[in-house]
């Protein structure tokens, strides 16, 4: 028996908002059910038309989304109490894809930059070491 997909589903499938594995799973389904594929594409009219819901209005802002600001405070620990908690959660129990990719980006830069800062302090030290006296 084929899965039934919520409309919310369809929606977080257009948004991109749906795990890896059910967006696989989903796609499988649609490519095999004209019923789904229909329905998903009236979904898109609808939205192309400007009528929206709450709700699609708040996954598409990504409002519950932290800035990328917040999310570089709290990879660096400046972040304590509620604003902390939030943004572990949501990492960690949500799982927003969107928000895990700009802390992966994040990351990566940051250790970027820790690179570069080493090796700059490094051309400085040996730039003026015959100046420095014993």
């Amino acid at each position: 028996m084929a899965r039934k997909y919520s409309n919310s589903e369809l929606e977080a499938y257009l948004d991109e908002g749906l795990e890896p594995q059910a967006m696989a799973e989903l796609e499988r389904a649609l490519r095999g059910e004209p019923d789904l594929l229909h329905r998903l594409a009236e979904i898109n009219r609808r939205r192309d038309a400007g009528v929206h819901t709450l709700g699609e209005i708040w996954r598409r802002h990504r409002l519950s989304c932290p800035s990328r600001e917040q999310m570089g405070s709290f990879l660096l620990g400046a972040l304590h109490g509620d604003a902390e908690d939030y943004i572990r959660f949501h990492l960690e129990t949500i799982g927003c894809r969107y928000c895990l990719a700009n802390v992966a980006d994040l990351e990566r830069r940051q250790k970027e930059e820790s690179t570069t800062t080493t090796a700059r302090r490094s051309r400085y030290f040996q730039s003026s070491a015959g100046y420095l006296r014993q």
